[in-house]
């Protein structure tokens, strides 16, 4: 069996995230989806809890391929705790690319037993981050067109209730 993993912090998951998930769900018999927080991002919206639940919601369509888990620690571990043999990561821009290249050199001098493997979204989520959502739904505007009815009430349920306080 053909298993990957698709890391990220999804705060929120995006169109974009659900494209790239798509395509991985195409490639191999399994795929995990895997949330860690990402230390050079501060602060997440969501708890790790809260992105658990969206990525089980809005990917019910795969959902005998797809499953959900938390990233404690390095990937590599969890990669070889798994048994996947690849990791998918989502490519928008050239400046994804130079993080991504850096990540896949780390982790393949951590563990060279495993592949990485990237895959462009659609072009019309190409321009597509998590942290474009929160800013359009933080200052007042409709996330509709860029993430699923449940991931769009959350958003607005959070930042209600951030602003109340």
């Amino acid at each position: 069996m053909k298993t990957a993993i698709y890391p990220g912090s999804f705060d929120p998951i995006t169109f974009g995230h659900l494209d790239i998930i798509e395509r991985a769900v195409a490639l191999f018999d399994r795929l995990i989806v895997v949330i860690g927080d990402n230390l050079r991002k501060t602060h997440p919206l969501f708890s790790v809890e809260e992105r658990m639940e969206m990525i089980r919601e809005t990917t019910q369509a795969w959902k005998d391929l797809v499953t959900v888990e938390k990233l404690d620690g390095l990937l590599v571990n969890k990669v070889q705790a798994t048994g996947a043999q690849t990791i998918v990561r989502g490519l928008r821009a050239a400046t994804d690319f130079d993080y991504e290249f850096e990540m896949v050199l780390a982790n393949r001098r951590l563990d060279p037993s495993f592949e990485s493997v990237f895959l462009m979204p659609n072009s019309q989520y190409i321009y597509l981050s998590s942290s474009i959502v929160k800013e359009v739904v933080g200052l007042g505007g409709d996330a509709s067109a860029f993430v699923p009815p449940f991931v769009a009430r959350k958003l607005r349920e959070k930042f209600k209730k951030n602003t109340v306080q």
